[in-house]
This record gives C-alpha cells, structure tokens and sequence, in this order.
C-alpha cells in the first residue's frame, strides 16, 4: 500500500506516525511537503492508495484534501471534515443539527450587532475568530466595557479573521476540561486539561490527566465526531451541572502530551485506521 503523508514542518506528532508507518509491512510512506509541492489540477499522477493529512496551515490542508478527493483518492480526513472543523461556525451548525450539545453561540456581522448579541446572551461571553487554533486571538468579555474595547479593535485590525463575530456562551470549567479522541467509531482515549488560565489548551501551558472514558463521554464523542463526518478527530468537551457539552472539533489534532497518561498507542491506532481506509 503506497501512504501520502501531507505535512508541513514535522513536529513531535508527525514523527511518532512516520515511524509508525515504517513498522508496518508492505506499507510504502511518501511524505508531501506542503511547503515544496505544487499541484496539477488536470492530472492525477500520485498513485496513492491513501493520504494522512498532518498540515499546520489549514488552508493548504483543505485545498491539498480537495485536490486528492476529487482524484478519488481517500484522505484522512477528508475534505469535507476538514472544511467544517476549520470553521467554529460550521463546526457548530453540525453540532446543533444534529442536536449535539453545544454552548449557546451567536453570530453578528457588524460591530453594532454584536455587541447587541453579547447583551443578550450576558456577561462574561467568549469572542473568538472563525478559523483559528491554539487559543490564539481568543477573548472572555467580563462586561459591556471590555466588549466595545474589543470590537474597536476588531474592526480597526479589519482582517479576514476579525470581519465575523463569533459569540459564545462561557463555560465556567473550574479549572478544567476534557479533550477526548475519536479514531473511526470509537472513543479511544482522553485527558482532562487543566490550567490556572481560563483557556485550557496544552499549547498554552495546560497540562494533562488521564481521563476515564464513561458511557456518556463515548457516546458524545463519536457524536460530535459523526456530526463533522468523522474520520479521526478529537473533541473539547465541557463538564456543565447539565451534562457533557462540546465545545470544538478538530481535525488535525496534537497528541504528544496525551500518549503516556491514558497508556494508548494513539499513533498506533491513527495508523490503523488510515491503513484500514486505505484498503477499502
């Protein structure tokens, strides 16, 4: 089976798949750097059986997955899953249609009419951009003050990133949150992420504890999942008085700091189940 393995630089993540790839038998790793590869939009001249996305940028992720895609070329994941989990917006949307929990989230496209927005939903609320990871540019708006200042300088900035106003309801996580990892149909692992910081996420410092996998966390894992159209994603869950709550999907996700407290293979099973694409 010849394997695309699309990356940009290679981080702790890619280098743990590469060198499981390389214990497989009969498996043949082509990496594609996606700072070095262009593309013939006529001609399909790849001769992969499957290709692992592991981008940094998303736009070239979704335009690599497209162009593979519409060659009928299997991708993990696929374009559609990586175009809805790169967008909160649309990450929500199949979140709410298929009645996943979900915080409550509003959307304006004016300065005005979020600000109107954020009256309505109450103070502290969370602004975040559209397309975005790591916590970047993401803001808690403990009143009306704070929420004018930062619509000021939204619209100031006047970037692509800074054009839609995405609103949504805090979650008051008392320190902690879960993020879990879904591979196909199954739940098969997940950490609590703490952090003195209201954002939780590890590339800010949040640091991570094994965290059992109830009935409740499984089945609202794999919703989530199935509601971006799967493939192998992880999701940032809530601990709310009412139940479990998803907060955001992805579709590239990081893994390093979650191998060793939950004692899963997570590369392992990654590569399982791209082999497992791969030969349908």
């Amino acid at each position: 089976m010849k394997v695309g393995f699309l990356h940009s630089i290679l981080r702790v993540e890619e280098k743990f798949l590469i060198d499981e790839f390389r214990t497989r038998p009969g498996v043949e790793l082509e990496k594609i750097d996606d700072r070095e590869r262009f593309f013939d939009l006529h001609k399909n001249d790849f001769g992969f059986d499957v290709v692992i996305e592991r981008c940094i940028n998303h736009s070239r992720a979704v335009h690599a997955l497209k162009i593979f895609n519409d060659f009928g070329i299997p991708t993990v994941n696929a374009f559609e899953v990586a175009e809805v989990c790169g967008s909160k917006f649309l990450t929500t949307q199949a979140l709410i249609k298929t009645a996943v929990p979900t915080p409550k989230c509003y959307m304006a496209f004016t300065p005005e009419s979020a600000l109107a927005a954020m009256d309505e939903l109450g103070y502290p609320c969370v602004i975040k951009p559209n397309t975005g990871s790591w916590g970047r540019l993401i803001s808690k708006i403990n009143d009306r003050d704070a929420a004018e200042a930062i619509l000021e300088h939204k619209q100031i900035l006047g970037s692509y990133h800074h054009s839609i106003f995405y609103i949504q309801e805090y979650v008051e996580k008392k320190g902690r949150d879960i993020r879990s990892f879904v591979v196909g149909d199954r739940c098969i692992a997940a950490v609590y992420r703490y952090s003195p910081h209201w954002i939780t996420n590890t590339a800010r410092g949040g640091k991570t504890e094994n965290c059992p996998i109830t009935d409740e966390l499984h089945d609202l894992s794999v919703r989530a999942a199935q509601a971006v159209g799967g493939g192998v994603v992880a999701i940032d869950v809530f601990e709310t008085p009412a139940g479990l709550s998803v907060n955001e999907v992805n579709y590239t996700m990081e893994f390093r700091n979650s191998i060793t407290v939950t004692g899963v293979n997570i590369p392992a099973k990654v590569v399982d189940y791209v082999l497992e694409v791969g030969s349908k």
